[in-house]
């Protein structure tokens, strides 16, 4: 279950769950959901919100620890052979799309030079962000149309992995093909309903204690971190915290951030053709009990369709 931030995709995916008679355990694909102690920036589900079923790849980093998709990989690859193995139904569920690909992809993932990185780290801080991805852009048009130019942790990567190989890094994605079968469902909502969403998810997240989160975080390391601080939320509660700016403009600039995030999301996911569309039909934030049933129901049968196909007879 994929799509943009704050569509509701991990309520959705208990809502399967529930349908397809509960015998299923989730597994977090989203990055920043994988660190404890980040749970109001990142609309992380409370245990008692899970419902009773086991979630894995949550809580399993420390904000001092890098988010890095190769040990995730391993990781969730260990979880999906064990719950297969008790005979019940994995449930990827996050918006982090290499993630997701990371897990259901044969996708593998060059080598890491610390010296290499560090040396482009430098030159992004001395040259300025879109330096490198300019760069990039000439060795290697299809990653720079992937990654936006402020996103300054993946252009660097990917420079560090045409140094590394001598080799694209779009070489190391592979086509779109499963490695076991499986259902790709995204959810999506009107994009201008998906943006009130986010506004009210920024203004909650200020008003649900994000600052005394991200303040108890800073004394376990998070400025520190080499990924963590770089969530969403959690960098414009420090600026809050530094006196860099009030909280109403955090809000703003967290509810701007989000949407940025948002149209990155969809861009990969809607390049990915195994993806089956859930769309939601509200003219505003909420669900209408009647229309979150159609779209379990909808993904539901999608599900089953799937399952059908691959046990038929003549399938085999």
């Amino acid at each position: 279950m994929v799509g943009p931030t704050a569509t509701g995709k991990s309520a959705l995916a208990l809502d399967l769950a529930d349908a397809l008679g509960g015998r299923a355990e989730m597994v977090n694909a989203d990055a920043f959901q994988l660190y404890r102690g980040m749970d109001v920036g990142t609309a992380k589900m409370s245990v008692a919100e899970r419902r009773g079923y086991p979630h894995h790849q949550l809580d399993v980093l420390d904000v001092v620890q890098e988010a890095n998709v190769a040990a995730y990989q391993a990781h969730a690859r260990a979880d999906l052979r064990a719950i297969t193995a008790r005979g019940n139904r994995p449930v990827i569920v996050g918006g982090s799309g290499l993630y997701v690909r990371a897990v259901t992809d044969a996708l593998d993932f060059p080598g890491t030079d610390p010296a290499v990185r560090a040396a482009l780290e430098e030159r992004a801080r001395r040259e300025g962000a879109a330096a490198l991805w300019e760069e990039l852009r000439r060795a290697d048009p299809v990653s720079a149309a992937r990654i936006d130019a402020a996103n300054t942790r993946r252009v660097v990567r990917a420079l560090e992995v045409i140094q590394l190989t001598g080799a694209p890094f779009s070489a190391s994605l592979p086509r779109y093909a499963d490695l076991a079968p499986t259902v790709h469902l995204a959810l999506r909502w009107d994009r201008a309903v998906l943006n009130a969403r986010i506004e009210d998810r920024a203004k909650a997240m200020f008003a649900s204690g994000l600052l005394e989160e991200t303040e108890a975080l800073l004394a376990d390391g998070l400025r520190e971190g080499p990924t963590a601080p770089r969530a969403i939320g959690y960098a414009q509660a420090i600026g809050v915290l530094d006196g860099r700016m009030s909280v109403p403009e955090a809000v703003a600039d967290t509810a701007a951030a989000t949407r940025k995030l948002a149209s990155r999301q969809l861009k990969w996911f809607r390049r990915d053709p195994r993806v089956h569309w859930l769309d939601v039909a509200a003219t505003d934030g909420t669900w209408a009990c009647g229309e979150r049933r159609r779209v379990v129901e909808q993904a539901a049968r999608i599900v089953r369709d799937a399952d059908s196909a691959v046990t038929s007879p003549d399938r085999q």
